[in-house]
């Protein structure tokens, strides 16, 4: 190796970023963020606390340091801010669950030449049935990558000041946005609109959040659902634009603009890149997921959401940074 020649380790630790998964998901699924968070300081301690071998709690923990989400200090582990507010079970944005649900998935990476080479995914994703026996886990993991989003949306549509406002959420998965919402605006009134087995899933979490009773399920696909004509004062369409094509996008939103009341507003929530594509990385990345999972999806650009919002009919389109999302208000 000659002196100005780089070293090989961030390679090293690129190709091995599997075991990024592989570590946190493991620490997930056994709760080693939650101890750590209610005192648990070494690897003794966390190993009595989730029930798991010493050898294997010390094993997680080196990695855990490894990877920045776990630091030492005088011989006792802690968690790092960023582990502690979104891997710690039970806090409102934990992504706990998305770890482990990542952890199943790795090993759909090896498909990747192949679908690389023939441009389109190498058998049909389960999540685009409404029989997947698998929402009950995948529902409640992605929930907390909304939000973020939710949050951002409560201060910058003025929902808590709002009154008696409605709001359609399309394909609304978890109910996140109504439980959000409801919340800031006891007068508010929310409708979601999604399969019914997973409207089952969000009506149960969004009555644990004490606002069941003005949240009400729609049970269709939004491909082929009439959402009326001005019946809403906002209306949602997270993480879904991803995963289709220019033209539906553009279709859904034309029927979306017609069905909000004279002032009303969409939001758009997704991973959304830079119009040159440099940037940000995750949704940069996430762009890989959508080969692997659908045949017309991908991340697309800014340039591409104004210009189909402005075809549908909308007249100001705005950008709010809600990460890892970009959140995309039109009026």
């Amino acid at each position: 190796m000659t002196n100005n020649q780089p070293a090989p380790d961030g390679v090293m630790r690129l190709i091995n970023g599997y075991w990024n998964t592989g570590v946190i998901g493991a620490a997930a699924t056994h709760s080693v963020f939650t101890h750590m968070e209610n005192g648990a300081g070494t690897a003794a301690e966390v190993a009595t606390r989730a029930g798991i071998s010493e050898r294997g709690a010390q094993a997680l923990l080196d990695g855990l340091v490894s990877i920045g989400l776990v630091t030492l200090d005088e011989g006792r582990y802690s968690n790092t801010p960023e582990a502690s507010a979104y891997l710690v079970d039970g806090k409102p944005a934990s992504l706990a669950g998305f770890a482990k649900l990542k952890l199943s998935h790795t090993g759909s990476v090896i498909d990747l030449p192949e679908v690389v080479r023939i441009g389109e995914p190498l058998k049909p994703p389960e999540t685009e049935k409404a029989d997947n026996p698998h929402w009950e886990d995948i529902v409640p993991a992605i929930a907390a990558v909304s939000v973020p989003a939710a949050n951002a949306g409560v201060e910058a549509l003025g929902i808590a000041e709002a009154g008696e406002i409605s709001i359609l959420d399309v394909g609304g998965g978890s109910g996140v946005y109504s439980s959000i919402w409801l919340n800031a605006n006891p007068a508010a009134r929310a409708d979601q609109l999604d399969w019914e087995p997973i409207n089952a899933i969000a009506r149960r979490l969004v009555g644990e959040q004490g606002v069941g009773d003005r949240f009400t399920t729609l049970n269709g696909d939004f491909h082929n659902t009439d959402f009326g004509i001005e019946q809403y004062d906002i209306a949602v369409y997270s993480h879904i634009a991803h995963q289709e094509s220019a033209e539906s996008n553009i279709e859904v939103f034309t029927r979306l603009r017609k069905a909000l009341k004279p002032g009303g507003a969409l939001v758009v929530a997704d991973y959304i890149v830079e119009d040159d594509r440099s940037a940000p990385a995750f949704p940069l990345l996430f762009a890989l997921e959508m080969l692997l999972k659908s045949k017309i999806g991908g991340t697309w650009r800014h340039s591409d959401y104004r210009d189909w919002l402005l075809k549908a009919g909308f007249e100001d389109v705005t950008f709010h940074n809600a990460p890892p999302a970009t959140m995309v208000i039109a009026r």
